[in-house]
């Protein structure tokens, strides 16, 4: 497993800890390594002592002391202080950035980082009903997914990106209906769109070609045979435009799994089967429940209505069931914010089927709104008067949609400003990060034009000053945002500390000369340095599916 530097830090002060304190350790307790407000205060903080200061019946100053002498003597310390009322602070050596920098340059960032454990996990999000085009809402959906999936990745886990496909159903009847119907006008005959059908200008470009390849031949005719013959018509053409929308974004799936197969494969007896078996099921009003309240806080739900046409609720069911038996460590459905009372009930069904606690995780998120011109755009999809993810990708581009729905916390309303997205400026957080590395580049091209011979890996001595340790100490914490978003399935952090790098590198590039013939060894050191920040910024924008520019 990858050490992180706070790891490295966090160590060494347990260790002190046990040896002062006689501490056991098998029951640590959870203190801190922080970044201080000010840089006067050190490279690090930890708070330690405060921690501890219930359990040892002590005050946390007088913990702090004890432990100075032991900092002090670590071999990358390079000093250590005590602020307030008992906070560790300390720097670090530029000896030991120096050492870590190279690892940077060598590719450290490059692979896996092996921070998780090695095991077998599924993401599975958007799975967007083909019922029409996907929206901007879907698109964060898409983003938040593809993105923890790199992240994972980069942790060292094995990730499967999977879309499930719902093709069966009461919606995708009303979708059937609703293509009939635009079919019939285009033959001369008028019908109205079934109540909570679908009105989408999208159904008369896909009527349309309809028409045009096989004439009036189902004019004023419906059954179930043709209802099924316009419904596989509708779903796979909208599914190719989905996938088309989602190709734009850089979104790749491994695995599409249809909602249809379930019944195919029999997965949906089997889950039944086993629900009787365990006496979670019972029959009212010649409908098939499942006792939810004898799992979970919440109501019993059917399962199969008095119609016989089976809930989404049973064929998600079946589908978590049959995820299950795949082998997957654990999955996690990313959900819209307004399918939370959903969980619940999944929860009692895993319960039921004795599925082990921790396999079922939902990650959620909040809604998207669209600002242009100072207005927000409104939007109604059942209406079809909707901006959707394709039109958004085609107005401010892919790299624009991707970083924008990155960077904000999932638990936030968006709020996507379009004019904001569109402007080559620095206000512009993702060209901001961009123009960081376009800099970069534009810095050894001046060094080959002034004839200078930049040598990879060298003169790392010479990276000694407040400005470059800093800098250095902000690089060494990528690991720990890719171990702290596999934790907290927060992606905005990795946008943050973009960000944060890019603030950093621009800052120092105004501040000082990197490439200067009469001091060829601090030029070639800033120049390592500047590559160490390519290779992490570029690094993060990968994960990110963000582009990395040579020149802006």
């Amino acid at each position: 497993m990858y050490t992180t530097l706070l790891e490295v830090l966090k160590d060494a002060i347990s260790h002190l800890m046990r040896a002062n304190y006689n501490l056991s350790e098998e029951d640590p307790e959870a203190f801190r390594i922080e970044i201080p407000p000010e840089r006067k205060f050190g490279h690090f903080s930890t708070n330690v002592a405060m921690v501890y200061a219930k359990v040892l019946k002590k005050a946390p100053r007088l913990i702090a002391q004890t432990l100075v002498g032991g900092l002090e003597a670590l071999p990358y310390i390079a000093s250590v202080s005590i602020e307030g009322a008992g906070f560790i602070n300390f720097f670090l050596k530029p000896s030991y950035f120096q050492e870590r920098t190279l690892k940077i340059l060598q590719g450290e960032y490059a692979s896996s980082l092996s921070l998780m454990p090695a095991e077998s996990i599924q993401f599975e999000f958007v799975s967007a009903n083909p019922t029409g085009p996907l929206t901007i809402g879907h698109g964060r959906q898409a983003v938040l997914g593809d993105i923890l999936s790199s992240v994972f990745q980069k942790a060292g886990v094995a990730v499967t990106r999977e879309y499930y496909f719902n093709d069966a159903g009461k919606q995708m009847k009303l979708l059937s209906r609703s293509l009939w119907v635009r079919y019939n006008r285009l033959c001369g005959s008028e019908y109205e769109i079934p109540e909570g059908g679908y009105h989408g200008e999208y159904l008369v470009d896909i009527a349309e070609r309809f028409h045009n390849e096989s004439g009036a031949v189902y004019k004023d005719q419906w059954d179930d045979s043709i209802e099924a013959i316009f419904m596989e018509r509708a779903k796979n053409e909208i599914f190719q435009m989905i996938k088309g929308t989602l190709e734009a974004i850089q979104i790749h799936f491994d695995v599409y799994y249809t909602e249809a197969s379930l019944f195919r494969d029999g997965i949906v007896e089997e889950v039944l089967e086993q629900l009787k078996g365990r006496e979670a099921l019972y029959e009212k009003d010649q409908a098939l429940w499942f006792k939810t309240s004898d799992f979970e806080e919440d109501q019993d739900k059917v399962l199969i209505r008095s119609d016989g046409m089976a809930t989404y609720f049973l064929t998600d069911i079946a589908y978590h069931y049959e995820k299950y038996r795949r082998g997957f460590s654990k999955v996690y459905d990313i959900w819209g914010a307004d399918h939370h009372g959903h969980i619940t009930r999944m929860n009692a069904a895993m319960k039921a089927l004795g599925i082990p606690e921790g396999f079922f995780n939902v990650i959620l998120h909040q809604m998207v709104s669209l600002r242009q011109n100072e207005e927000i755009v409104k939007m109604s999809k059942r209406a079809a008067n909707f901006v959707t993810l394709d039109e958004l990708v085609r107005n401010v581009g892919k790299d624009a949609v991707r970083y924008f729905f990155a960077m904000v916390d999932k638990d936030s309303q968006l709020e996507f400003n379009i004019d904001l997205a569109l402007s080559r400026s620095m206000d512009n957080p993702v060209y901001y990060v961009q123009y960081a590395l376009a800099r970069i580049h534009s810095l050894f091209e001046n060094a080959r034009n002034k004839g200078f011979t930049y040598t990879e890996n060298q003169n790392l001595d010479r990276l000694d000053s407040e400005d470059e340790t800093f800098m250095i100490r902000d690089l060494l914490l990528f690991p720990e945002v890719i171990r702290d978003i596999c934790t907290t399935q927060q992606i905005h952090r990795l946008t943050n500390y973009l960000y944060g790098l890019a603030y950093a590198f621009h800052n120092y590039y105004t501040g000082h000369v990197f490439v200067d013939p009469d001091r060829p060894e601090l030029s070639n050191a800033r120049l390592n340095l500047a590559s160490a920040f390519r290779k992490t910024i570029e690094e993060g924008l990968k994960l990110l599916g963000v582009t990395a520019p040579e020149r802006m």
